[in-house]
Parts: structure tokens; C-alpha cells; sequence
């Protein structure tokens, strides 16, 4: 019980994430409310349980999900609690992610946490900046909103660098659409036909830009990248084959980068 998980979409349900909202209290119930081993004893017999049930339902993926989450929560009671302490991190981390300041302190302390999960073996994290961007009004405040990003980003990225995870680790930062060059009132409206979006590590080359926009910053005239062409592009990165990574759904398998996609060599190191 405790934090609803981000759906997995097509994916099996055992690919659901968890959504790390409050720092204070990051995961409900993760305390011993009861000694360890009548948890364990409790943990067991909802385990043969789940078993009994899994054999007649074989092809439902959901079991095998709660199954999992069942075992994840039980092993995080010992290790969660370490991961999302901040304080035992040192006063020059604090001031490098800026912490110490109101104005990043919130997205500093989601790439500081980032960090710590990577470094912890955590396979995918997402560091939500929240919903400033969506500038439909008041595009005048980018500048604060950029500002309150900038120096955590910089900081994960020499973190990681100074650890030695930066090469196995691909940072993404972007959206899923930019915004128009002309005002929409005080803001922007969506703009999904030239955008930019950035990767640093994990195999990307750097100091490269990629792809240009027509003089107005409208439209992708020159090296454009598609949505698929980026699936495809990050999949390379992490090791994957974006033509033979399916799944299943509704009686067919399924890419990611449907029939479409190519991998975009020109900005891999």
C-alpha cells in the first residue's frame, strides 16, 4: 500500500515506476510498523498465495506485477531509506546542486536524489521539473524557470562526471513538444515541428548541435530527427535494438518506433 506507480503503458506491469513526490515522506509505510519477522512470515504466505493464484491465471501479467512489487517493497525497508538521505551528503554537494538556495533548491534536490539512485544501480529515473514549462501564459517567467534548472542540470552533470557514471549513464532533458516563436497573448502555444532537446553521456557526442530550424525558428528544415528516429537513437544508447524490441499488445507485437525510425549515428561518440 502507499504510492501509486506510473502506469507501464504497453510494457508489462512489472516495468510500472514509482512516483517520488515528497522527499519528507518519499515512500509511505516504508518504516517497520511490526517486527521483521512476522513481516517476513506475512510476506510468505501471501507469497504461496499469489503462487496458487498465478498457475490459473498464467497469461495475466498484472499477478506477476504485484508479485514483484510485493518483494521490491520488502527489500527497499532496508535500503530506500539510506538512498533518500540527502544530509549524508557532503556541504560542497549541497552548495554544487544549490540547495542551499530556495530558488533550485526544489529541482536540486530531485537531480541530487537522481544521482544517488543511479549510483545505486536504479535503471531509469525521471527528474520531473514540474509544470512551468506549459506556457501558455506569463512566457516572460522562462527565464526564472530556466534559472532554477540550470545549475542542478550542470551540477548531475559533473557529478556524474567526478564518479565516473556519466559514460554509462544517458541524460535526456526535453519535452514532448517546444513552443511557437510567436506570442499566443503572454504566452505560447504548442509546437511540435521544431523543438530542441538535448543528451549528454552514455555514448552521445559532445559539444555537437544537430538539425536546424528555418529563420523564424518554425520549422525543422535541415537534419530533422522524428520522435521515432529519437526512440531509436536513445534504445542504440542503452544497448537496444529498436527493431527487434516488440511488444505485445492486442494479439500483435509492437515497436516502439512502429515501422519507422533510424538510428541517428551522426550524434553517437
Amino acid at each position: 500500500e502507499g504510492k501509486t506507480p506510473y502506469g507501464s503503458a504497453f510494457l508489462p506491469t512489472v516495468h510500472e515506476g514509482v512516483a517520488i513526490t515528497n522527499l519528507d515522506n518519499p515512500i509511505e509505510n516504508l518504516e517497520l510498523s511490526i517486527p521483521k519477522g512476522i513481516q517476513s512470515g506475512r510476506l510468505a504466505a501471501i507469497r504461496r498465495l499469489n503462487e496458487v493464484h498465478r498457475r490459473k491465471r498464467a497469461d495475466d501479467s498484472r499477478l506477476d506485477a504485484r508479485i514483484a512489487a510485493y518483494e521490491l517493497a520488502f527489500r527497499m525497508q532496508t535500503q530506500a531509506p539510506e538512498a533518500f538521505d540527502l544530509s549524508r551528503e557532503s556541504k560542497a554537494t549541497h552548495e554544487l546542486y544549490g540547495l542551499d538556495n530556495e530558488d533550485t533548491k526544489d529541482y536540486a534536490q530531485k537531480c541530487l536524489l537522481a544521482r544517488r539512485m543511479v549510483e545505486r544501480g536504479v535503471r531509469y529515473v525521471v527528474a520531473n521539473v514540474g509544470g512551468q514549462w506549459d506556457s501558455h501564459a506569463n512566457v516572460t517567467d522562462h527565464e526564472k524557470v530556466a534559472a532554477s534548472c540550470d545549475q542542478p542540470v550542470a551540477a548531475l552533470l559533473t557529478d556524474l562526471k567526478l564518479r565516473g557514471l556519466l559514460d554509462e549513464t544517458l541524460v535526456v532533458w526535453g519535452g514532448e513538444f517546444g513552443r511557437t516563436p510567436t506570442a499566443q497573448g503572454s504566452g505560447r502555444d504548442h509546437h511540435p515541428h521544431g523543438f530542441t532537446m538535448w543528451m549528454a553521456g552514455g555514448g552521445a557526442k559532445p559539444g555537437l548541435t544537430y538539425g536546424t530550424t528555418d529563420e523564424f525558428g518554425f520549422f525543422a528544415v535541415e537534419n530533422k530527427v522524428h520522435i521515432h528516429d529519437l526512440h531509436a537513437t536513445i534504445l542504440h544508447l542503452v544497448g537496444l535494438n529498436h527493431e527487434r524490441l516488440t511488444y505485445r499488445y492486442s494479439g500483435r507485437d509492437f515497436r516502439l518506433t512502429d515501422v519507422h525510425g533510424r538510428v541517428v549515428h551522426d550524434i553517437i561518440a
